[in-house]
């Protein structure tokens, strides 16, 4: 299933992703931000579980930021698992 999320405080203004039904991830897109490190993310994140996502991703800070745009895909994931 297609997702998209609205990420806070970061440089990227969206980020869309695939969750399969086992719960997988797929193609990642962050529009905006730093082009070549969220590329690298989304080829890293490829085919990956979405509870390891998170837990690999989140609470990543940028600077002085306490979020990332790493921070923010794993939120975003976080909220694709709950149920609706």
């Amino acid at each position: 299933m297609k997702h998209e999320y609205k990420p806070v405080k970061t440089c990227s203004t969206k980020i869309e992703f695939d969750l399969s039904d086992d719960n997988k991830i797929s193609g990642i897109r962050f529009t905006d931000g730093c082009n070549g490190n969220l590329n690298a993310i989304s080829a890293l994140a490829e085919g990956m579980d979405a509870e390891a996502l998170i837990n690999m991703l989140k609470g990543t800070p940028c600077g002085r930021r306490k979020t990332s745009c790493p921070d923010q895909l794993a939120q975003a994931v976080e909220q694709a698992l709950k149920p609706r």
